[in-house]
């Protein structure tokens, strides 16, 4: 069968086009997360690092253009000496400029996200400010963690697939405006039976108590408190009180050492897996994606300081929860790991 030659390299050329635009879509997909997560958590000062960091995978997606053009180009020059087939040493060299390339590029990349960035040293803000911060933070909270930015991130749909499991007494720390409550099962067999709904800040309490009114049945009991979830829920509560614990985006806020805290709170305050007791957890965390994770670390401290609500977030959330003593039974990651929902017990 005859081809003509131009038919061929016409192939070729749109071989080479479908390829890229594969890579683009997928650069365009990551390129997104770093924009909507820097927007989410960190306003605009992390946009810096983001498109920074975005510039990566775009070096990248150009390097992997010249490099096919550059066979596309010696397939034709050798197809019109008459050979089809490139050299061994062609092919050799070609993969050395692809590597060479490729490091000079990833190396330029790094370089240029580090010029906007330092290295996080994970500070927490003090109860206190968190207190008088995040009353600040009320009255705008929802558009921000609950909007379409969250959506599109898979948040809403986290929250609503891990609150299917709360049942019976249920505490919730770091209630916030209560942005959890249309999630939670309130009728039926294994619903949730009582809500204590605990935040630092007045000004968020006020704002779930509103929400409560709207979407809680007044079958269910509700009670209300203000208190330091890193310090005072056995004070608060006493030991072994509640069937289930949730906790959604606090850890971050707390700090390492705060984290760590709380979830020895929650220990306490849990009843043992044998009597049916679980923690539901979905927080901010480190991702396990090599490049996302480098992008926390360098912008956490400054992401947390410039909008983030104070918001540390490339913690380890999977080494606390061990280090507390508590056992995670599932762990489910979002947007490349970058949230993470996990179902804990206590096992004794």
């Amino acid at each position: 069968v005859h081809l003509d030659r131009r038919d061929v390299f016409e192939k070729i050329q749109t071989t080479h086009h479908t390829d890229s635009m594969q890579l683009s879509k997928i650069n365009l997909r990551y390129a997104i997360i770093f924009i909507i997560h820097s927007l989410l958590y960190a306003d605009l000062y992390s946009c810096a690092h983001c498109w920074s960091l975005t510039a990566l995978p775009l070096f990248v997606s150009s390097h992997y253009d010249e490099v096919n053009n550059l066979q596309t180009s010696r397939k034709q020059s050798h197809r019109r000496a008459g050979t089809h087939v490139m050299s061994r040493n062609r092919r050799v060299e070609d993969d050395f400029v692809c590597r060479r390339d490729v490091i000079r590029r990833i190396i330029g990349a790094y370089t240029c996200a580090s010029l906007f960035s330092s290295p996080t040293s994970v500070n927490a803000i003090t109860p206190e400010k968190a207190s008088q911060d995040y009353d600040a933070y009320a009255t705008n909270y929802d558009d921000l963690d609950g909007g379409s930015a969250a959506s599109i991130l898979g948040i809403e749909e986290a929250r609503k697939k891990m609150l299917q499991s709360a049942s019976g007494e249920t505490l919730e720390i770091g209630v916030g405006t209560g942005l959890n409550l249309p999630y939670y099962f309130m009728s039926g067999d294994s619903s949730v039976t009582k809500l204590s709904l605990l935040d630092i800040s007045q000004g968020m309490i006020a704002k779930a108590k509103a929400r409560a009114k709207e979407v809680v049945p007044t079958s269910i009991p509700i009670d209300y408190h203000i208190a330091d979830a890193t310090n005072s829920l056995v004070e608060e509560f006493g030991d072994k009180k509640f069937d289930t614990v949730v906790d959604t985006f606090s850890l971050c806020v707390m700090g390492n050492v705060g984290a760590l805290s709380c979830l020895k709170q929650i220990k306490k305050v849990v009843k043992p897996k044998r009597e049916g007791g679980r923690i539901l957890l979905l927080e901010n965390s480190r991702s396990t994606n090599a490049l996302l994770g480098w992008y926390q670390d360098i912008t956490a401290d400054a992401a947390a300081n410039a909008g983030g609500k104070g918001c540390v977030y490339n913690q380890d959330v999977a080494a606390m929860i061990r280090l507390s003593g508590l056992q995670i039974e599932e762990e489910e990651l979002y947007a490349g790991g970058l949230f993470r929902a996990y179902t804990c017990s206590l096992l004794q």
